[in-house]
């Protein structure tokens, strides 16, 4: 089991007062009034050797680069980062609680009227770092979410993607319409000249076997992302 170390430069939190240490705040004043280190200081409870709870949040946080950055983390990245499986394992099911109780909240959003929520959920499931995915999210006749589907990962040529895979698998959940989304690992959500060519070929193959592209969403760092829908290519 893993515990609070003993060592002095390890026994910081016990010195708080007990009203200031995260767990307790977080029960008395709730989750907003934490940072962001003391609430991945709460998830991992204890410290290490040599290091309290705050201190292994807070390395956690500027190795990954932020939130951002740990949503994307897997059990390899988290145990060069000194977790062992216990933290680790609480840590990932904490991100996916989060991953899945966004998709809750999609269920029954009209996603067409909403892709600030589409990205906040993507950014959940896709922020990797250095590498491209795209994908595709299945809507219903009300433009609600019925499935999804990653279509490509790695580094990305729009031309490697047929319209016609992506359709297919539409019209085989029996889908209404699509939103497209692709990351950009330079962090900066402006299509490229590429990604708009795509975009047009996509709303022209839908129209063809009665599939509408609702929208496509470039997702950059930091929760930065563009809808193409907004700037008038859908």
């Amino acid at each position: 089991m893993e515990s609070e170390p003993t060592d002095g430069r390890s026994s910081f939190l016990r010195e708080l007062p007990r009203d200031q240490r995260p767990r307790e705040r977080l029960l008395n004043n709730g989750s907003a009034a934490l940072s962001d280190v003391e609430l991945v200081a709460v998830v991992l409870r204890t410290g290490k050797p040599g290091k309290s709870v705050l201190e292994l949040a807070r390395d956690l946080l500027r190795t990954s680069e932020g939130l951002t950055g740990l949503l994307g983390a897997g059990p390899l990245v988290l145990k060069r980062a000194g977790l062992g499986p216990a933290k680790a394992a609480g840590l990932l099911a904490a991100v996916e609680l989060a991953r899945r109780f966004s998709r809750a909240r999609m269920a029954d959003r009209e996603l067409l009227t909403d892709p600030q929520s589409v990205a906040s959920y993507l950014e959940l499931r896709y922020s990797l770092k250095g590498q491209e995915v795209m994908g595709a999210l299945y809507l219903d006749t009300r433009n609600r979410l019925i499935g999804e589907t990653e279509l490509y990962r790695g580094t990305l040529s729009r031309a490697a993607v047929e319209p016609r895979a992506i359709l297919k698998e539409g019209r085989l959940r029996d889908a209404a319409g699509i939103v497209l989304f692709h990351t950009h690992p330079s962090g900066d959500p402006s299509p490229s000249a590429e990604d708009l060519g795509f975009t047009r070929r996509m709303v022209e193959a839908g129209q063809l076997v009665g599939l509408h592209l609702v929208d496509h969403l470039v997702l950059g760092a930091g929760g930065a992302w563009t809808s193409l829908r907004r700037q008038g290519i859908c």
